[in-house]
Order: structure tokens, then sequence, then C-alpha cells
């Protein structure tokens, strides 16, 4: 390999590096035991309000842009739910959403909504990052 390449590489891992740190730095905590309010995007204990009932399914609405907004939502255990996500303007990783537990994987057009049909789900905890694993989501279904 040439030299170039071996500084270009070791640069890029670097910046990388930089951006994986700011990134963990932003996203500490326990997932469990906080909320991010949807308006201001800070960590808060407070409800949101991204869950609807239409039609007898349940509607979980979460933002994709730099992350996921928000990033826990409590909804309500068996019962019919679609996951929908949100984009505007979104090219960044979070416009390819992984949920492992489930098998899902999709790409979310750059704006716009997407729907995915969870199913009745039971009481439990889903999980969800983006692409490359640098965001995560998770969705409490509770009694």
């Amino acid at each position: 390999m040439k030299k170039s390449a071996i500084y270009i590489l070791i640069i890029a891992v670097v910046i990388v590096g930089i951006i994986w740190i700011g990134e963990k730095k932003e996203t500490s905590g326990s997932l469990d035991s906080q909320k991010i309010d949807q308006n201001s995007n800070r960590v808060s204990n407070e409800p949101t309000n991204n869950v609807s009932v239409v039609d007898g399914k349940q509607i979980i609405e979460i933002k994709a842009k730099g992350g996921y907004s928000p990033r826990i939502t409590t909804a309500k255990a068996n019962l019919p739910t679609i996951l929908r996500f949100n984009t505007n303007s979104t090219f960044d990783c979070s416009s390819y959403i992984r949920i492992p537990s489930m098998k899902i994987t999709k790409i979310l057009p750059q704006s716009g909504a997407t729907d995915i049909d969870l199913g009745s789900q039971k009481v439990g905890k889903i999980q969800g990052t983006c692409g490359m694993g640098m965001y995560f989501f998770e969705i409490d279904f509770q009694e």
C-alpha cells in the first residue's frame, strides 16, 4: 500500500472515531429511564405523544433525521401496531432502519412517511438502530 493511501485511511479512521465519540456523549444515559422531548430533542422523563389509535390500529410515529425522535416510545401491547417513520430531507444513516429481533430492514425515502406493520406485540421491548448502529430507538409495549 502506498504511504498516501495509509495516511488517508488513518485520517478517515480518526474522523469516524471523533464522530462516534461525539454521538456516544450525546446519547449517553439509560434508554430505560430517559425519554427524548420531541420538540426540543432534550432528554427528559416526560411521556411522549407519538402514539395514536385509528380504526383499531395503534400508530407509532417516529421522526428520522440525525437520529430518532423520540428515542423511547411506550405503546400498548396486544394491539395491531403500525410503526410510521417520518423523514424530511433525511440524508444520513437514520434513513436506514434495522429491527434485528424482527428481521426488519428498511430504507426510508429522503422525505415522506413509511409504515411498517409490526402486528400485535406482546409485552416487552423492541429495539431498532440505523444502518450504522449509531442511532437507536426503542418501543416499550406495556399492558
